[in-house]
């Protein structure tokens, strides 16, 4: 398995230079005294280490052996609970959390950066790490004082780890369908009763306790998804003191049998009759989840970042070492027997897209963290809702373009390798295969699709998409901005195609889940033109101040710009063919 070294140089780009993320950290209250330019890059080397030194190392171990159900426990591949204590023992767990119950509240911008050097190490094992992270946030924003003061602590240290249970075996993207039942205690507790399937990290042996996050109806519970609540269930009771008490009436059933991410561990759960506890208030129980469900889409959409950040990282290497034939233009290896296949148009072509959508895709999920940082510690009450806007608008985006892109990126990496490519030992196989799920789970990518059409474009009149293209918008229009006319030209065709959609979706129901794919996919392609025009603005700036970073920057941008945006227009056409030809077929006829 190839190693894995993470870009720290493009990350302090984004972060430092793009961005500006230390000013901004500056101004805002919570962070001016926790979080600097210097803090920020000390942790980013700390957990270059972690991920490049203690994680990446069992990736293909942990494939290969996976995540093994034994009579209701699961043991992780080895090497893995070793590795997991010293992870934890850095507080990386709760790098992100409240400060008040033991968190380190570092900014999400930070974050985002920590979370793909942990994906492109070993996604796997990162997924333990995510859904506690998720569970937490849910709790904080949601839970009472007592549970967070009880259960938040330990979390953040990573000593108890958290999942997320919604998915029953007949109700998937439909939660009302739920059937798991709460049943209120006369201790102000309720017996949770019901069966969950693919719980990632549902159970393992990393942590000594784990605390689920359970949807269930209450007896009166109105129906549908209006009639959900959202409890804490322990897997070990926890006393009054905060010590562990008997284990819970909590089980896995059995562990799925995978394409991927093997060594993670994907639980079927069974609650008998198990305590738990009310999150927040009795059928609001969507709304609390969703905390942590837009939490996990925006992890997920990194998880596609850095398994392609990871592919091209191994693919460049073998293209600049592998020799086979000669360029088209005449022996540039004139020592060797042959060309390293770099020299080849195709070769480029692929580790070029790869590039492109990968420094794209870090440079979007930044500007989401600044979002989200801003929504969370800004002052400004009219700056907060702004960027909450903005957040709920580019969380579907960035779970669905991440993760579509990044599968894209791991079989550019894999074809590049040819043969060698499809085998194990070199582990661009089983970066495809990790990768696949992340287009899946947590909502697959066209329910994002429709989220971002149908609700947060066409529902809301497009007031959302207008606040984030005047930001585009106010970028292109400065002076000597690189690729203004194309920039633009991509956001006017955002625009038209939004206002058209909306006119055909108030006659026909069907056109907006027709286009919905498409539609986001051009979206992406114009937030990543936008990304990739304010980096090269700063590369124009500072390219004498290293020439071969800064140079780079600026051919990737003209690749871009060139080659990738111009898929906007196919993306159109197919959008404005309209939905007919979909409902061609009656059902008998497939």
């Amino acid at each position: 398995m190839p190693e894995y070294n993470a870009p720290l140089r493009d990350l302090r780009f984004v972060l430092h230079e793009v961005f500006d993320a230390p000013s901004l950290w500056a101004r805002l209250p919570a962070l001016a005294e926790t979080v600097d330019a210097d803090t920020a890059d000390a942790i980013l080397e700390e957990a270059a280490k972690v991920t490049g030194g203690l994680i990446a190392p069992l990736n293909r171990s942990g494939d290969e052996e996976g995540a093994q159900w034994i009579a209701g426990d699961v043991r992780t591949p080895a090497g893995f609970k070793e590795a997991y204590a010293t992870y934890i023992e850095g507080g990386w767990v709760g790098l992100s959390g409240n400060p008040t119950y033991g968190g380190m509240g570092m900014p999400k911008m930070l974050a985002v950066a920590f979370e793909e050097m942990l994906y492109a190490a070993g996604s796997s094992f990162a997924l333990y790490s995510a859904l506690s992270s998720g569970a937490c946030l849910a709790i904080d924003a949601h839970a009472s004082e007592e549970l967070k003061t009880t259960y938040l602590p330990p979390m953040y240290e990573g000593r108890w780890a958290g999942s997320m249970c919604l998915t029953e075996a007949h109700a998937g993207t439909d939660l009302g369908l739920i059937r798991t039942k709460a049943e209120p205690q006369a201790d102000g507790s309720y017996q949770i009763s019901g069966s969950k399937i693919f719980i990632t990290g549902g159970e393992q042996d990393l942590t000594e306790n784990i605390i689920h996050l359970v949807l269930a109806k209450l007896p009166d519970a109105p129906a549908g998804a209006r009639g959900i609540s959202l409890f804490l269930v322990p897997k070990v009771l926890v006393n009054a003191d905060g010590s562990l008490a008997a284990r819970n009436t909590v089980s896995c059933g059995s562990i799925e049998h995978k394409m991927g991410i093997k060594a993670s561990a994907t639980c079927v759960m069974n609650f008998d009759g198990a305590t738990g506890y009310l999150i927040g208030e009795p059928n609001k129980g969507l709304a609390a989840m969703f905390t942590m469900m837009n939490y996990e889409r925006l992890s997920i959409g990194i998880q596609g970042i850095g398994c392609a950040e990871a592919s091209y990282q191994a693919a460049r290497d073998y293209a600049r070492e592998r020799l086979q034939s000669r360029s088209a233009s005449g022996p540039e290896a004139q020592e060797k027997a042959a060309d390293p296949i770099i020299v080849h148009a195709d070769v480029r072509r692929m580790l070029l897209t790869m590039k492109a959508l990968t420094e794209g895709g870090r440079a979007f999920a930044c500007y989401v963290g600044q979002q989200l940082d801003l929504s969370k510690f800004s002052d400004n009450v009219a700056e907060q809702q702004s960027a909450e806007t903005l957040v709920a608008l580019l969380t579907p985006v960035a779970k669905a373009f991440f993760t579509d892109t990044g599968l894209d990126s791991c079989i550019h990496g894999q074809q590049v390798f040819g043969g060698h490519g499809y085998i194990r030992e070199w582990g661009q196989e089983q970066l495809v295969r990790d990768v696949r799920i992340a287009q899946i789970y947590e909502g697959t990518n066209g329910i994002q699709a429709l989220d971002l059409l149908g609700r947060k474009i066409i529902a809301n009149g497009g007031v959302a998409l207008r606040q984030f293209t005047a930001e585009i918008r106010r970028f292109a229009e400065q002076p000597d901005a690189p690729y203004a006319a194309a920039l633009l030209d991509a956001v006017e065709r955002l625009e038209r195609t939004s206002s058209w959609l909306q006119e055909r979706a108030a006659g026909n129901p069907h056109e907006t889940g027709a286009a919905s794919v498409e539609y986001l996919h051009l979206f992406g392609y114009t937030a990543y033109a936008w990304m990739w025009a304010r980096m090269a603005a700063v590369a124009q700036v500072k390219c004498s101040e290293d020439e071969a970073f800064y140079s780079a920057k600026l051919a990737t941008a003209e690749f871009f710009f060139a080659r990738l945006l111009p898929r906007i227009l196919t993306l159109e056409a197919s959008i404005r063919a309209g939905s007919d030809a979909l409902y061609g077929l009656r059902a008998e006829q497939f």
